[in-house]
């Protein structure tokens, strides 16, 4: 069983679990399995099978849909309070991942399995909306992404990726290219033109953003092709 610190966090990250009644915050108190992984561990991979529902204590995840060619494309990455809506699909349609989840950084998160997920589901609203409260946002940045990939410009789509993480960024250009879908030689490029311009300085391993309203202005072209 959780001690009362630990279980007092998990309410403050996830509140709907504060809303559920004595006896399901007790089994749910009882079930929970502490899960720890390093950095850069695969919890969950493509088609393999889903039996527990993680709620994400420390650390981050990021969840991936890779490619028979070794690219990959990031789907949205995952933080304490957040819920995974590919696990919540695939737990209540018996499926397998249709993605991969790696740890992010080193992770501490609690595992609830299948039985009592579909229990407490079945029994405790505030706990269906613990699972349920992260899918219509998920589904509008899947949509977008689908979006950006299909239509947008990868000079666009980069400026937006160096945008939502200014005004530095220490990354390799390897795992900017995983993250957007694409390739290392094409990301290192698009970077070296974008320094070229004035808009970025680049050093190893690290991006700093020189001009954010420049950045800001080539972004919005995603949004509005017109301009």
């Amino acid at each position: 069983m959780l001690q009362p610190a630990v279980f007092a966090e998990l309410i403050r990250l996830y509140p709907w679990i504060g809303e559920m009644t004595p006896d399901a915050q007790a089994l749910l108190r009882a079930q929970l399995q502490p899960t720890l992984a390093p950095a850069n561990h695969i919890l969950f991979d493509l088609d393999t099978p889903c039996s527990f529902f993680l709620l994400l204590y420390a650390g981050s995840i990021r969840v991936i849909k890779p490619a028979p060619s070794g690219r990959e494309i990031m789907l949205y990455r995952l933080e304490p309070g957040d819920s995974c809506v590919l696990t919540a699909s695939c737990l209540l349609g018996k499926s397998s991942y249709p993605a991969r989840g790696v740890a992010e950084s080193d992770l501490t998160a609690f595992a609830l399995a299948q039985p009592v997920f579909n229990q407490l589901l079945e029994t405790s609203t505030p706990f269906r909306a613990l699972v349920f409260h992260h899918f219509s946002d998920r589904i509008t940045d899947l949509m977008q992404l689908v979006e950006e990939v299909a239509f947008g410009q990868m000079d666009q789509r980069l400026a937006a990726y160096l945008l939502d993480r200014a005004p530095r960024l220490n990354v390799t250009h390897q795992q900017i290219a995983d993250e957007l879908g694409t390739v290392r030689e094409v990301v290192s490029r698009r970077l070296k033109q974008l320094e070229q311009r004035g808009l970025v300085q680049l050093e190893r391993g690290q991006v700093q953003m020189l001009d954010v309203a420049r950045l800001r202005q080539l972004a919005d072209l995603l949004r509005d092709p017109s301009h």
